[in-house]
């Protein structure tokens, strides 16, 4: 109900009549308000795709996201918000798995580089248990 329209003393509630037999009269329409919101465009993650492309490609993921997008943008052109969406979601998805991949293995790199300089310097000696401090032979 309005408030503008029936004072607060004349709104009858439920199951509670206090002193007003039946509810004031006049127009008992109902408003409906329309919201247009405006759907933002789909994203398409090509620059994204161009970098996991040209420098993390494992296992072609980065040609696929790159494939992907294009066909995203292109969708998003001729209008398909829908078809640009589902493309675009499948971009991010390959372009996420590109750089999980390209992390762990640089993370794995950085590892094994650690165990090998480790085990070369003591196959070689390169270590001194008897290090007494710096400046002192």
């Amino acid at each position: 109900m309005d408030p503008a329209r029936y004072p607060a003393e004349c709104v009858t509630l439920q199951g509670r009549n206090e002193g007003h037999p039946e509810p004031p009269a006049g127009p008992m329409g109902v408003q409906y308000t329309s919201l247009n919101i405006p759907q933002e465009p789909p994203k398409d993650y090509v620059i994204w795709s161009i970098f996991n492309f040209f420098h993390c490609n494992p296992c072609c993921l980065g040609l696929a996201a790159l494939a992907f997008s294009i066909k995203a943008r292109d969708r998003k052109v001729a209008g398909d918000v829908m078809g640009g969406r589902h493309y675009g979601s499948t971009a991010r998805c390959l372009n996420i798995w590109a750089s999980v991949l390209l992390v762990a293995f640089f993370l794995i790199l950085i590892i094994a580089y650690g165990v090998v300089a480790q085990r070369v310097g003591r196959a070689y000696g390169f270590h001194n248990n008897n290090y007494q401090g710096y400046g002192m032979l």
